[in-house]
């Protein structure tokens, strides 16, 4: 205590305790002051990247680094798939497969039913094929029927236009190879451009009447029967591929009650997989297959919008999201789905046991989005001074570049 010590040394003492605590209080303002520095130093450089951008990140207590230009609703493109994809893990579940059922009567004709599967791809037909074959036996089918009463006929998504785009392909319960054709016409002569996909008369039919000369892949957005039948065609292609046969014509009709089904194939790849390979290629019609079958698995068939839409809505009131997250499909592709930064940033919390489903590099995890016009960017980042953030990066430009270089100032400035 002081009073033990001498007179002359407690007044020494008691100056050098003095100057310690004036000394200690300075410096404390100097490391309280050096942050808020850094950081405004940060926003600076962030705002000369891009002075109209929004851009907010978030640190892992929710504080916010960076807020600018965040007050109004943005256009989040096909960020909007990372909430499908949460969507999808919450209802269906990460273990989830699409199937596709096949019945055959006594008649040797084979009905097929649709389930929304977005991944019938080649390879996945192939393997769908053989199985088939070894179930049905390798006697000629009489024909093959096609079911697709899963979706109704007449189903639109908003944003999706009537062109050969292949982002604008066509959903449907039954549906090959993203409802697309990937071919190279010569001239008159059309052949696939896929040593794994057999040509079929209605692809060589649909290229001559509407693809340019060369390789290209066209969306079969014009009439659902015409997609329905490619994939009849297809289908009996891998059938005979696989040693079977088929006699007679492809039809549309339902499968009659009472038919068990000989063969049920169930999708591959996981659900947990399949948003691994969407979420990185970003395909608008897988995209919405997902978000579709969300209702369906939900509220029951066929499916609809309205009840994925319905469903989604639910789930975001109950994380109170419901007006920060506004969709109006599960892709992107549509300029009407809306979201506000800091909704999004409260989202991605959520996501966050999910986030390795993401694109990933040099310490990031990222969708990007982009229609005509928005560029978006969000995901989460290692900061050299803040660890990891959440992101939220939104241009009214065409120019994709710029979201990376706001990207790496967050990640080298915070």
């Amino acid at each position: 205590m002081l009073s033990q010590f001498p007179r002359s040394k407690v007044k020494t003492n008691r100056r050098a305790l003095a100057g310690v605590i004036m000394w200690t209080h300075l410096l404390a303002c100097a490391l309280l002051l050096l942050p808020a520095q850094a950081l405004a130093g940060a926003k600076e450089k962030l705002a000369a990247l891009a002075t109209s951008g929004l851009v907010l990140v978030v640190d892992e207590k929710g504080n916010e680094l960076v807020a600018q230009n965040t007050d109004r609703p943005f256009v989040p493109a096909s960020v909007a798939k990372i909430v499908t994809a949460w969507l999808a893990m919450e209802v269906l579940g990460a273990d989830y497969r699409f199937e596709t059922r096949f019945y055959l009567d006594g008649d040797r004709m084979l009905y097929i039913r649709g389930g929304g599967d977005p991944f019938l791809i080649s390879e996945e037909l192939a393997q769908l094929a053989s199985v088939l074959v070894a179930a049905i036996g390798q006697q000629p089918l009489s024909g093959i029927v096609l079911d697709a009463s899963y979706y109704p006929a007449d189903i639109r998504i908003p944003g999706i236009e009537d062109t050969d785009e292949a982002y604008d392909a066509l959903n449907s319960a039954l549906a090959v190879n993203f409802n697309t054709i990937h071919a190279v016409r010569k001239g008159k002569t059309v052949r696939s451009a896929e040593e794994q996909t057999p040509i079929t008369p209605l692809a060589v039919s649909q290229f001559l009447a509407r693809a340019p000369q060369g390789r290209s892949r066209i969306s079969l957005t014009q009439d659902p029967t015409v997609g329905l039948h490619y994939a009849g065609e297809l289908i009996a292609a891998f059938i005979e591929r696989a040693g079977g046969k088929v006699e007679g014509k492809i039809s549309t009709g339902a499968v009659p009650q009472g038919l068990e089904p000989v063969y049920i194939h169930r999708q591959s790849r996981t659900l947990s997989a399949i948003l691994a390979q969407l979420l990185l290629g970003s395909n608008n019609y897988i995209a919405n297959q997902i978000f579709l079958e969300i209702g369906g698995h939900r509220l029951g068939g066929p499916v609809s919008l309205e009840k994925s839409l319905q469903v989604a809505n639910e789930m975001l009131v109950r994380h109170g999201l419901a007006e920060s997250i506004q969709l109006k499909e599960g892709s992107g592709i549509s300029s009407g789905n809306r979201f506000t930064a800091r909704g999004l940033a409260r989202f991605l919390h959520l996501f966050e046991p999910h986030a390795t489903l993401l694109q990933s590099g040099d310490g990031t995890h990222f969708k990007t989005g982009s229609i005509p016009g928005v560029r978006t960017l969000a995901g989460y980042a290692d900061t050299s001074k803040h660890g990891r953030v959440r992101f939220v990066i939104a241009l009214t430009s065409n120019d994709g570049a710029m979201r990376f270089r706001l990207l790496k100032a967050i990640q080298s400035e915070l």
